[in-house]
């Protein structure tokens, strides 16, 4: 059987353009799309008129932290039931913000390791995940924190070496890890670093790369500090998470070697605009002091024509997952164009993961994952922000 859908106006994913008075006919059975066009149309089966909206791919976010409550900021001493709880509710708000698949970045207990096995076996449906499980770090560094109520488990894998890292590497690989998270500088939310402080070696790092590549799973290095950043580069990473210093000569380097750069300004955004008196002074005083080079450096890294991926750290502090959209806003702010800002959550972010076979666009042969605004997303970016859009997951309504 087959759904249509009819009388929209599209942004595919692939160019920067809206077709009107467009089509889609989907598979029910696989929930991918089988013919897609625009014009009159004869349908058969069952018709959904879209009402001349306006329809486009649904977002990917390829960076999360399902496990966080952005409201608590509690991190520590945390129960796996806590976590589990907490990333099922993020999952849903996710969704509903119109983000149909993400990938996330460090996960307490590999939970979505765990979470993304069951969805696989059909326990449960929505926005799909593309889990790290638990992040590298070396002691003392920005993913070294106590984890678990036992107040002995920690959050990230220590690694202090080579061997260390090449044996964690592998220990995610075995238990399902599709992305390896590594922990590259200091960051704003770990008390005892600074930003700029180089937290994993580049020996440490090739050594990430060449086993996770070795086993089809993609590198995402926390990057922050300028030389951090270097070294990820140089090493071969997949994408710079943050890039907060990127330097003019690692914008040439990325630009050679296709290495993507996801900026999540929403969670330096929020963090000085929502967190006085209620966080770490620390927190506020990092992230005041670099916010405004790290938004320039993330528009130069733009302008020069660095790949962009959408992603929002999302379940930092005060950086919710409802939010998402936001994102979007803030890559236009710093130089991106509409259509730049809505390719990284797009055919961008698909790219990286290496699900753009599937996912990304809206094309004959992929998943039918797609949402519905009132307004055209080229024209106002702030179009995608709408509270009350229709969200379709493998062409079902969610929302």
């Amino acid at each position: 059987m087959t759904k249509f859908y009819t009388n929209f106006n599209l942004f595919n994913g692939v160019e920067a353009e809206i077709v009107s008075d467009s089509w889609m006919e989907v598979d029910e059975e696989s929930g991918k799309v089988t013919r897609i066009g625009h014009g009159t149309k004869k349908v058969s089966g069952e018709n959904i008129d879209l009402k001349g909206k306006y329809v486009m791919p649904g977002l990917i976010n390829v960076h999360t932290h399902i496990m966080m409550n952005p409201l608590t900021n509690k991190l520590e001493y945390l129960s796996e039931t806590e976590v589990a709880y907490q990333a099922l509710k993020n999952l849903k708000e996710l969704l509903k913000s119109g983000v149909t698949y993400i990938r996330d970045c460090g996960c307490a207990f590999d939970v979505d390791i765990k979470l993304a096995k069951l969805q696989n076996e059909g326990v449960f449906d929505g926005t799909e995940i593309m889990p790290s499980g638990r992040p590298m770090s070396m002691t003392g560094g920005h993913g070294d924190f106590v984890e678990g109520w036992d107040g002995e488990t920690t959050w990230g894998y220590l690694t202090d070496s080579p061997d260390d890292m090449r044996k964690a590497v592998r220990q995610a690989f075995k238990i399902g890890a599709k992305n390896i998270k590594l922990m590259a500088t200091g960051g704003v939310m770990s008390a005892t670093d600074q930003i700029d402080d180089i937290e994993l070696s580049l020996e440490e790092l090739k050594i990430a790369v060449e086993e996770a590549h070795s086993k089809h799973m993609t590198v995402s290095a926390h990057a922050e500090g300028e030389k951090g950043i270097h070294n990820a580069v140089l090493a071969g990473v997949d994408s710079i998470e943050h890039g907060s210093y990127v330097s003019d000569e690692d914008i040439e380097l990325m630009l050679a070697q296709g290495t993507f750069l996801t900026p999540t300004l929403i969670a330096a955004y929020t963090i000085p605009k929502y967190g006085k008196g209620k966080l770490p002074q620390y927190m506020l005083d990092k992230a005041s002091a670099f916010m405004d080079k790290y938004f320039e450096r993330i528009g130069a890294a733009i302008k020069a024509g660095v790949k962009i991926s959408f992603g929002t750290d999302a379940g930092t502090p005060f950086n919710g997952f409802k939010d998402t959209t936001f994102e979007l806003e803030l890559l236009t702010s710093v130089g991106a164009s509409n259509e730049q800002a809505l390719f990284a959550a797009t055919k961008n972010a698909a790219e990286l993961l290496h699900i753009d076979k599937e996912y990304g666009s809206l094309e004959v042969g992929k998943y039918a994952d797609f949402i519905v605004l009132d307004a055209d997303p080229l024209e106002n970016i702030k179009a995608v922000q709408q509270e009350d859009k229709s969200v379709y997951k493998k062409g079902i309504k969610k929302f």
